[in-house]
């Protein structure tokens, strides 16, 4: 194995490889449309899903340097990440990326050491796989996979780099084989985002629900409860004994206390999204108000939603503690 947390890999004739979070295969892209929102343009959630947020190589190497070709564009995204190599757990080299070709040569100790390449959490990024100057053998995860749902909060487009989101953070901590299933403004409870979760061996699954559905109102107080069941229930078909921790809005400072145009505040999402998780027994629930405080998230957010990178910084640490004492089954 030399790339981990991607669902399907598709090469195009000139050797450009994409890396899918979800298998696109068969999929009719307008389920993810916004039927009567002209200012949601159609397909994001598959855009999303064809940014390699969480994907990583690692390679055992003496090389002295490795190459990498990368093709980027903005997309529907406001910014490109850039690629962060490591060497022995430590970033070693950040290359930041415009829109276009990249040649990337990036110098490695010349020593035996472990390599790792994170691929950009924000962008529309294809790549040809790199070229190391000696030999490199790929090194497999060996740490329990952990899948990881949720929005743009686990995206963490705004993250200093592609190592330094949350999940990423908190899979380095602990050695576990991160799957990061964060799509910026299409957390709405996908069927094929259930399905690839419930298909996909994890040692630890977490979800991070509502934030979306209050912005896009995509379920009401009748009807978010049972979606959040039956979201929980086709993942749990696939996982009889996986944890399952479901983790509630964290603070908003702006919006907080405000209904959006189906009613729901916040904190009556945050009590939904509970009521439907808690059908299943084992669920394990996480208050996303537990994670930052309020003053903490007014300091630390860029804007009224969204964390700085110090502030997915803390997030990572504040959640890599709670999902650490959850019991975990054995690696798949």
């Amino acid at each position: 194995m030399t790339w981990t947390g991607y669902r399907y890999r598709d090469t195009d004739a000139d050797g450009w490889t994409t890396y899918w979070r979800l298998d696109p295969r068969g999929q009719d892209f307008r389920l993810a449309d916004w039927a009567g929102r002209p200012d949601r343009p159609g397909h994001r959630l598959w855009e999303r899903a064809a940014t390699p947020a969480g994907v990583h190589g690692r390679w055992r190497t003496s090389a002295a340097a490795v190459a990498l070709e990368i093709r980027a564009s903005l997309g529907i995204y406001s910014r490109i990440a850039p690629v962060d190599v490591l060497v022995d757990g430590q970033l070693h080299k950040r290359c930041p990326l415009e829109a276009g070709i990249h040649k990337l040569e990036v110098e490695l100790p010349g020593r035996a050491v472990e390599v790792e390449i994170w691929l950009p959490q924000s962008g529309v990024i294809a790549i040809r796989e790199p070229v190391f100057g000696a030999a490199a053998e790929p090194v497999a995860p060996s740490g329990p996979r952990w899948i990881t749902y949720g929005s743009s909060i686990t995206q963490c487009s705004g993250a200093y780099g592609p190592s330094e989101t949350w999940p990423a953070l908190v899979a380095r901590r602990y050695g576990w084989d991160l799957v990061a299933l964060g799509f910026a403004g299409e957390c709405h409870l996908d069927a094929i985002a259930a399905r690839t979760i419930r298909d996909t061996p994890a040692g630890l699954i977490s979800l991070c629900l509502g934030i979306n559905v209050y912005g896009g109102w995509t379920y009401n107080g009748r009807t978010l409860p049972g979606q959040v069941e039956s979201f929980v229930a086709t993942i749990r078909a696939g996982h009889p004994r996986t944890p399952i921790a479901v983790i509630t809005p964290l603070f908003a400072p702006n919006v907080e206390g405000r209904p959006n145009p189906v009613g729901l505040t916040l904190d009556s999402i945050r009590e939904l999204v509970e009521l439907g998780a808690r059908q299943d027994p084992d669920v394990q629930l996480i208050d996303g108000r537990d994670v930052l405080t309020m003053d903490e998230a007014k300091q630390l957010y860029a804007d009224d939603l969204h964390p700085g990178p110090e502030g997915y910084r803390l997030i990572g640490e504040r959640l890599g503690d709670v999902l650490a004492g959850i019991p975990r089954t054995p690696a798949s």
